[in-house]
């Protein structure tokens, strides 16, 4: 397939002699890597002709008016963050830090999208934060969205402390070693003194604060009978034991202390939950979704339920609902339709999406669904859920993850929707922009590889 020749609607990498990141500069149609940008799952490339056919037909594409940039994943790296600033052609890097950037006249005029999984891993959750707070303060339109980790990482923080039910007392052992970056960055630039630990509990009371009571184990399957499967108590269960009998063990190995951690959490609090916190911003304007034109995003997809709700109340409605269940229950919340939003990978285990799902999405007017959550490594790729087009944009950006999956090098990548009726894929870990158009893309599935391979 010929190099695509989309001209100005590429991005422009300005200051990009401040990074060690490839960036791809070339670009060719969305079918170029076959399943590394198109999975075969739920009918694949015959799925994906018969549901771009019809909605071209039916004329449903409904780009943006201005562009839109997405970023998933970002998971406390903000090296990778400030990257894929980059490659968005948004920012204009000025120097090595990550918040050494200035907007362009693009950026000015665009929408940025982060796609929730702000937190854990590291090496810096709150320099994320502080990132997003500067493109905030350039003047940057920016919706935050909200991830599985985030919701798990505040869960967990404000179940510390209340009243000890079987439903809330494991949410902050639930958040498991992930969460320690987090806990050694916040010790670091907040709990540093002398007197840190002014007040703070005996080791002992900490623990007890902090852990599920020994018992939880026998009472957490009669409390959870009837609204969780059998199934995910089980998975459960095992899940919580495990992290129950490490914990301690990979905190002290990291430097940490029950008593720290334990100071940790009310300082978390009073950043994050309290009207003066520097974070407070943050949980307090997520959102669950965020629409625009015929584009959802969301940070892992959607379940019957919730395509029932956007069909019929819509985003705002969502996000107003979701704001409310961040104060109400854990425990309902994150095994309910909404939490699905931010969890499923469409597993067994997790709320069906099924033709049903579906007719709700496409009466809704959606045309596509652009969401993170589930990894790649070969850049942003298309995939089949019930007729319903996926763009998945989780790309492995953080340093954690690609370490841990030996991906080689570093990571920045962003999804762009352009206002001429383009989505554009931009990743280090593809030699080539990849670009989707609905005709062009659609003509470039028909032609057989054969005919391919004489051009």
């Amino acid at each position: 397939m010929s190099t695509l020749k989309t001209g100005r609607f590429l991005p422009q990498y300005q200051g990009k002699s401040w990074l060690d990141v490839p960036l791809p500069r070339k670009a060719k149609d969305w079918t170029h890597g076959g399943v590394k940008s198109i999975a075969a799952c739920d009918g694949g490339k015959a799925k994906l002709i018969e549901t771009l056919s019809a909605l071209n037909k039916a004329k449903a594409w409904q780009f943006p008016k201005r562009r839109h940039y997405f970023f998933s994943d970002l998971h406390g790296d903000p090296d990778a963050f400030a990257a894929s600033l980059v490659a968005c052609g948004g920012v204009k890097k000025t120097g090595p830090a990550p918040t050494d950037f200035v907007l362009t006249d693009q950026g000015r005029l665009a929408n940025f999208v982060i796609g929730g999984d702000c937190f854990d891993k590291g090496p810096s959750s709150l320099g994320v934060l502080r990132t997003i707070q500067h493109l905030k303060k350039q003047g940057a339109r920016v919706r935050v969205l909200a991830g599985n980790h985030d919701v798990r990482v505040l869960f967990g923080m404000l179940s510390v402390g209340k009243a000890q039910t079987t439903e809330s007392e494991y949410f902050f052992i639930r958040t498991g070693q992930k969460i320690i970056p987090l806990l050694k960055e916040i010790v670091a630039e907040y709990l540093d003194g002398r007197h840190a630990l002014k007040g703070v509990p005996s080791k002992k009371e900490c623990r007890r604060l902090l852990y599920p009571a020994a018992d939880w184990f026998d009472r957490f399957p009669d409390v959870a009978e009837g609204r969780i499967s059998k199934p995910q108590v089980a998975r459960e269960l095992s899940r919580i034991r495990k992290k129950y009998e490490s914990f301690e063990g990979k905190c002290e190995a990291a430097g940490l202390s029950l008593r720290q951690v334990y100071a940790v959490v009310q300082t978390f609090k009073e950043l994050f939950w309290e009207p003066k916190g520097e974070f407070y911003w943050f949980f307090n304007r997520m959102r669950l979704v965020y629409r625009t034109g015929s584009f959802l995003f969301v940070h892992a997809g959607l379940d019957n339920q919730m395509a029932k709700y956007i069909s019929e109340g819509g985003a705002k409605e969502m996000n107003r609902a979701f704001r409310a269940a961040l104060k109400a229950s854990p425990f309902e919340f994150y095994y309910g339709s909404m939490c699905n939003t931010v969890r499923t990978k469409y597993r067994t285990v997790d709320h069906p999406f099924s033709q049903k799902g579906a007719r709700y999405v496409r009466r809704a007017g959606i045309s596509a669904l652009i969401h993170g959550h589930r990894n790649l490594h070969n850049g942003q790729r298309i995939a089949m859920r019930r007729g319903v087009i996926n763009f998945e944009c989780d790309t492995s950006l953080d340093r954690h993850t690609r370490e841990k999956e030996k991906v080689r090098g570093r990571g920045a990548s962003v999804t762009i929707l352009d206002p001429k009726g383009m989505i554009l894929g931009v990743s280090s870990d593809y030699p080539f922009i990849k670009v989707f158009e609905p005709l062009a893309t659609l003509k470039a599935l028909r032609v057989a590889p054969t005919e391919r391979r004489k051009r």
